[in-house]
């Protein structure tokens, strides 16, 4: 143990050292065996059906089935109503089956090679789905929901997933205690040490708006602990290392013993939900086939294997102990084994006249009646986003205020306020004030809004102030967004810790929870989401293909070329767009419904915001869509203060909405067959072509848009701005390098759209390794080079395509 608590201590001194506090009765161990006979013969039955497929069997520790159903009861005695479970492969299909209690021909079905989706998406295979269940526990005769998390063969990414997911669930009843709703992790004991992203879950477990107030973690450790041989034992510290850095009890039993398995795993929930603190159970155990049942584990552990294959299987030791004992007669252990084999096969033959699996009963967590019978959206129509000027105000006055009586303030938050007031009065908003609007209409509509990331409560770049400080009183704290009505939604902006892979897991756990929240992480700089880009990949991209899953996360991620190195520059927007699904050659029909359906086709959207009231609207809109997407915000960092980067009211009032392309709007426009050049382009680049422009006084000549969503691509827009300049030079500007930014994802779409009739000529950085340089004088040339071409009207003549 690893606990400084004198109190816990003793709690678990009582609990092991006591005399005779391991008895069972006579009914306790039937049940027990009962489930033994589940957790095998259901391993079994594959190996004799399928012997040839991979099912990654639990063989070697059918005993975490009854474990797991023993945490599960004893949490449900103490309370607990909802559990959420994430687990890897092995034993997953036995889970499932067993524990979470999906109909078996369903499972069996999975394995029909001629088997046909029935619902979108692309599938996953049959050991990383998941499945949510509402059932009476049968031991305590109490409703228990239970959810299985969909999880990728990246083993442990699945843990913030979980914890953020139980959050969630947790504050939407009210649950502060996690009195009625907990979560269990299993882990293998080398992916428990070896991942970190175990001990940033871990590390989340005692800090404010991520704590889920205890974990139970049951390790599968795959070690031989049964064996007296020195040469051929093994006993694996992994688990104690990671217990002892994490302050966490943790349990080694023997997962040969069936009976201490199950007092031990009674305790771990007992400890749980009394302390409200992690717990580890070690399952001390071995693996009696290799890495899958494909794997042939002699060719490298010979010596122990031949140990291993000389194991009785723990359900046969159990059964003649408690024959031996009078508990239950050979006969009746035989009647539960025929029983539950003839369960299996009655679902083998109900399995081959199912030829359709339908993929939504592996939904972790249903959105009832967000979508309508047939799991489609209930319209295929996005209201206006804008906002009545007096909510407007009222969110300008409030931001710019202390609600708080006697809350004395840092000298340089007056002069803050004081813009905010100012700006307010002249219907101005600047980044940081129209995102104080977006967030503050949707709690006033009932929304709940939740923020997080590594200082996001002042801001990385100290424009946000979410949370103020009293000067005089430690830690005493105001969050003015919770003081703008009085029936609002709660807002939550949370401090994570110094952590992207296990928090942005968190985040999306969270967002899986209720369609009606805005969850937003905001990485410190763009250019850190790479060490998540785990779940970015598994997860964010992919989730509704592979699992179905809806989830409308939203990713904010600074990002702009100034000069500040390769690693605070990029937020590697070519990343996000290679992995959009939206085909570059079709071309597609403009029906009234196209920017709505375009939204509804795609895997995520991709914007990268010019104005304030861009991104107030873009917000906005992430929670009118009758339907969820992960959103991916390229958002400023010199923008948050440029003078020209404000917007006015008018582009945030009731009737106005978020445009997708912003089209020029200034001497060009009204003077279109004069305009020699347009440029297109995206972000930040707009102010410094702008400018350029102007002083070489080009406005007339020179026609600049904007594209304000990348992804999906508004070909509709950009077709009509092409047309409104005909025959002009059509060019694509960024200030990213060639070889990442934008260009390789609208080139080929501005080609479909222009019927490749016309080029669409690059401008921008040339083509390097590194996003960025950090040398602030290469930068300015650089910047200059590109946009001395912007304006060179003779740059592409004699050029073909």
């Amino acid at each position: 143990m690893f606990i400084n608590d004198v109190e816990q201590c003793q709690w678990i001194r009582q609990k092991f050292e006591s005399p005779g506090v391991m008895q069972f009765s006579s009914e306790e161990k039937r049940t027990l065996l009962a489930r033994l006979v589940r957790s095998m013969r259901f391993e079994d039955f594959l190996a004799r059906k399928w012997s040839s497929e991979k099912r990654f069997g639990l063989e070697g520790c059918e005993v975490m089935i009854p474990a797991l159903k023993t945490i599960i009861d004893k949490s449900s005695e103490m309370g607990i109503e909802n559990v959420i479970l994430g687990m890897p492969h092995r034993g997953r299909l036995n889970v499932l089956a067993n524990v979470i209690r999906k109909d078996l021909e369903q499972i069996f079905c999975q394995f029909d090679p001629k088997l046909e989706a029935a619902d979108e998406g692309s599938g996953d295979v049959k050991y990383h789905l998941g499945m949510y269940h509402e059932r009476i526990n049968r031991v305590t005769n109490r409703n228990i929901t239970l959810s299985l998390v969909a999880n990728p063969s990246h083993l442990e990414a699945v843990d913030p997933v979980v914890q953020g997911k139980t959050k969630a669930e947790q504050f939407y009843r009210g649950d502060a205690q996690g009195k009625k709703v907990m979560s269990i992790l299993v882990h293998g004991d080398a992916a428990f040490a070896g991942q970190g992203v175990v001990y940033e879950t871990f590390h989340l477990s005692d800090l404010p708006s991520y704590t889920t107030n205890g974990t139970v973690h049951v390790v599968v450790n795959n070690q031989i602990g049964f064996t007296t041989d020195p040469r051929m034992a093994r006993s694996s510290p992994y688990p104690t290392d990671v217990a002892r850095v994490v302050n966490a009890p943790i349990f080694h039993v023997n997962a040969d013993d069936p009976e201490a398995v199950i007092y031990v795993c009674s305790v771990a929930a007992e400890w749980r939900n009394t302390f409200n603190k992690d717990v580890v159970v070690d399952l001390v155990c071995y693996r009696r086939r290799g890495h899958n049942e494909m794997d042939e584990p002699m060719f490298t552990q010979p010596l122990m294997y031949k140990q291993i294959h000389r194991q009785v299987p723990v359900l046969k030791k159990y059964a003649d102990k408690l024959i031996a004992e009078g508990t239950v007669t050979l006969q009746e252990f035989e009647e539960e084994i025929a029983k539950y084999d003839r369960i299996c096969e009655e679902a083998y033959g109900k399995s081959k006249d199912k030829k359709i699996l339908h993929i939504k009963h592996w939904l972790d967590s249903p959105w009832p009646g967000f979508f309508n019978m047939d799991g489609e959206p209930k319209s295929m129509t996005c209201p206006a986003t804008g906002v009545p000027e007096d909510t407007l105000t009222h969110i300008g006055e409030v931001a710019s205020s202390v609600p708080l009586e006697d809350f004395k303030i840092h000298v340089g938050l007056s002069r803050i306020l004081r813009g905010r007031a100012d700006m307010t009065r002249k219907r101005t908003v600047d980044w940081a004030l129209a995102e104080y609007m977006a967030f503050g209409s949707l709690l006033k509509e009932g929304i709940h809004v939740r923020l997080s990331g590594q200082d996001v409560e002042r801001g990385t770049f100290s424009h946000r102030h979410h949370v103020l400080h009293d000067q005089d009183v430690d830690r005493r704290t105001c969050v003015p967004m919770n003081h703008l009505w009085p029936d609002q939604a709660p807002y939550t902006v949370c401090n994570s810790s110094l952590s992207e892979y296990g928090v942005l897991g968190f985040e999306l756990g969270y967002a899986m929870a209720s369609p009606n929240a805005l969850v937003l992480w905001e990485a410190q700089f763009g250019d850190f989401h790479n060490t998540a880009q785990c779940i970015i990949d598994q997860f964010i991209s992919t989730g509704q293909a592979k699992w179905v899953r809806h989830n409308g996360i939203v990713l904010l991620l600074p990002h702009g070329m100034e000069g500040m190195g390769p690693e605070h520059s990029s937020a590697r927007p070519e990343r996000f767009l290679q992995m959009s699904n939206d085909d570059s050659d079709a071309y597609p029909a403009f029906t009234q419904d196209f920017e709505v359906r375009q939204l509804y086709d795609c895997n995520w959207i991709v914007v990268n915001c010019s104005t304030p009231a861009s991104y107030f609207h873009v917000l906005r809109r992430q929670i009118l869509l009758p339907f969820r997407k992960p959103l991916i915000i390229f958002t400023p960092k010199s923008l948050l203060r440029h003078p020209e980067a404000k917007s006015s009211f008018d582009q945030m009032v009731s009737g106005t909405s978020f445009q997708r392309v912003i089209p020029e709007d200034g001497a060009a426009a009204r003077a279109p067959g004069q305009v020699r050049r347009l440029i297109f382009c995206t972000g930040k680049v707009f102010y410094d072509l702008v400018k350029e422009r102007s002083s070489q006084g080009l406005d007339e000549l020179v026609a600049i848009t904007r594209l304000e969503q990348i992804s999906p691509f508004p070909f509709d827009l950009i077709k009509r701005e092409a047309e409104k300049y005909p025959g002009v030079e059509l060019v694509w500007c960024q200030e990213e390098h060639k070889n990442m930014g934008y260009y390789d994802y609208i080139s080929p779409r501005f080609m479909t759209v222009l019927g490749r009739a016309r080029p669409v000529w690059y401008v921008g950085r040339d083509p390097a390794a590194a996003p960025a340089t950090g040398n602030r004088n290469t930068h300015l040339v650089s910047l200059k080079k590109f946009l001395d071409t912007a304006f060179n009207l003779q740059a592409f003549e004699g050029k073909t395509f």
